[in-house]
This record gives C-alpha cells, structure tokens and sequence, in this order.
C-alpha cells in the first residue's frame, strides 16, 4: 500500500476517534466540567515565597533566650507585628515574631525561649542554628498589626514582648501616647529590658517580675480613654486577664502562638475535584479526615501558622481559627489543619 495511503488512514481514524470522544463528553451527565482555579495550598495565593538567609549573629538576651540575626539578599519589608516562619534543619516549621528594626533591609532579627517541655522546635534553634548555618523562612506575615492611634497600651509577658518592642519604637517615633505592662518569672529571664529603658522612662514602663512582685495590676485597663488600643502578647493567662479587665464591649489585640483546638461540632465536607463526600467527626480535625481520602495531602506544623495545608473553600462559612490568613484571604480559603465549619457542610476545591 503506498504510504500517502497509509498516512490518510490513520489521520482518519483518528478523526473519528476524537468526534466519538466528543459526542460521549458531550452527552455525558457532568458535562461541562466546571471551571475550577488552580487549588490554593501551601505557596498559593497571598503567601510568600520561601527564601534562604544565613545566621549571621547569636545573642543571648536573657537566660534562656536565644537572639538570631538573619542575612540575606532581597528581604521582604516588614512592620511592627509581623512575624517569620523558619524551616528548621529537621523539616519542623516555627513561627517567631519579628523585633529587630524594620528600616533595615539586610536583615531579620527573631528571638526564641528555650521550651523544655515543648515540641522540639526551640530546643532545635537553641541548639542547632548556629552563626554560618543556611536556613529557610517564609513570610514576613503579619496578623498583629499596629494601627494608627493617639494612644496605645501595650501588655507583654515573657518572650511576648518580641511583637511588642518593634510597637514601642514605633509608637515613640510617632509621638504617641503609650504606655508597656511587662511581665515576667523574674528580670533574668526577661529579655530587653535595657532597650525598653532606653525607649521608655519609668512613667511609661512598669515591669512585674513575679518572684520580686507577683502578679500585675490590670484594674486600669477597665478605666481607660476609649481611643486608647490594647495590645497583648503572652502566656494564656495574661491573655485572658487582659481580656477580662477591658471595659465592657470593647477587647484587646492578641498575638497568639499555641496550638488552637481543631475539634467541635461534627460537619460534611464535600472534595469537589475528588469527588467524594466525607464526614467530619466532632473529635477529628478536618486535615485528618481529609487524609483519610487523600493521604497526600501538604500540611507541616498542625497548628494554623505556616499555611502549607492551606486550601480554597468553594461553598460554606469557615470557623476560622488560624493565625495566619489575613481577611481577604479568609473570604475564600482556609486552613485545614485548625480550622472548621461554621455550619454543616463545606465544599472544598480538593
């Protein structure tokens, strides 16, 4: 047969394949298939991308606080509040708050306590990053920000004060009214307190050292001019005395950096991509149940920090209860890992 012959053959079959395959899509129940975006997770939308800095310093400003300095080119901006993620030798990702200067473009400053009951991460950086070693963040991200106010309050415990002492420079440079409750085991082991005295006399600044004073003081948070803000960052307790002490109808603003609880009610949770339909037990989180379906799914540190499990919602209201999202991207995303449904049934773009 000669070979143009053979060659139109083919070409012919061919096209009779491809009008069989469009006339069953086309008459198939789910045709057309919806227009789906590209799904959000860990990198998506909103995030930043993740970048190598070196430890180029090591400080220790307190007893049992470790201070890193982090070089590298091309750093993001950032402002009071804001915090990175490190990705520590191990693969373990940790959030620390930002508290060095925000005019420098070289450079990050995180500082870190040594936990020693906790889950490996500052034990990793107290131990392991060492001036030389090359490591990974992501961010900066910043869900503490300081707004634009004549006064402020400014209530820290412990390592708490890291979001804090960017705030206090800021505040000062502005000419603001402020004034800082600092709270700690004892002045050992509070790190800053020279700086703190630099930016601040003792009108603006009252340090509560538990072992010289016990606990503070907070009945003149309920007394307070209503364009005064609170900010607070710390152990939970002093999260809650603070919460407690505002006037009725108003609240602080918190920085939080414990796990929040990822159980509740029970809900559905459709996978439209999958095309399954699953339920959520009210002791399960909803990254579990979805790695039951998809064991592949992206998560790192279970506790709504470093966005990696993040996914878009397509259908219901989120519980949202991350501290990493900003507002616009709650409107249609969440992270699996912490957060819920507010109702009874969530779509998911998985």
């Amino acid at each position: 047969m000669p070979r143009f012959t053979t060659v139109a053959l083919v070409a012919g079959a061919a096209l009779l394949v491809r009008r069989a395959v469009r006339s069953r899509m086309s008459t198939a129940p789910l045709w057309p298939l919806p227009a789906l975006d590209t799904p959000v997770s860990g990198y998506g939308r909103g995030s930043t991308v993740p970048r190598k800095v070196r430890v180029t310093g090591r400080a220790t400003p307190a007893e049992g606080v470790v201070e890193l300095r982090l070089e590298g080119d091309g750093l993001p901006a950032w402002q009071p509040g804001a915090h990175l993620d490190l990705v520590l030798p191990s693969g373990l990702v940790r959030q620390y708050s930002l508290c060095g200067d925000p005019a420098d473009p070289a450079s990050y400053t995180v500082a870190t306590r040594l936990v020693e009951d906790g889950r490996g991460g500052s034990r990793e950086v107290h131990e392991q990053l060492h001036e030389g070693v090359e490591i990974e963040i992501r961010g900066p991200r910043n869900r503490f920000p300081l707004v634009d106010s004549p006064a402020y309050v400014f209530v820290a415990g412990g390592i708490g004060i890291t979001p804090v002492l960017p705030m206090l420079r800021a505040a000062e440079a502005a000419g603001a009214d402020w004034r800082l409750v600092y709270c700690g085991r004892s002045r050992a082991t509070m790190p800053y307190l020279e700086e703190i005295a630099r930016i601040g006399d003792g009108e603006r600044v009252t340090v509560v050292a538990e072992d010289e004073s016990g606990f503070p003081d907070l009945g003149f948070l309920g007394r307070l001019p209503v364009e005064a803000v609170v900010y607070c960052c710390g152990p939970e307790g002093l999260m809650d005395a603070v919460t407690a002490a505002m006037p009725e109808g108003r609240a602080p603003r918190l920085e939080r950096f414990t796990a929040a609880a990822a159980t509740g009610t029970a809900f559905e949770v459709e996978l439209r991509r999958s095309g399954r339909t699953l339920t959520v037990a009210a002791d399960q989180s909803l990254l579990s149940a979805v790695r039951e379906e998809l064991p592949g799914i992206t998560y790192s540190c279970r506790q709504g920090f470093c966005g990696t499990c993040r996914q878009r919602v397509l259908e219901g209201e989120v519980d949202h209860r991350d501290e990493l999202l900003t507002d616009d991207e709650r409107d249609d995303s969440m992270l699996i890992c912490v957060s819920r449904c507010a109702g009874k049934r969530l779509v998911l773009d998985l």
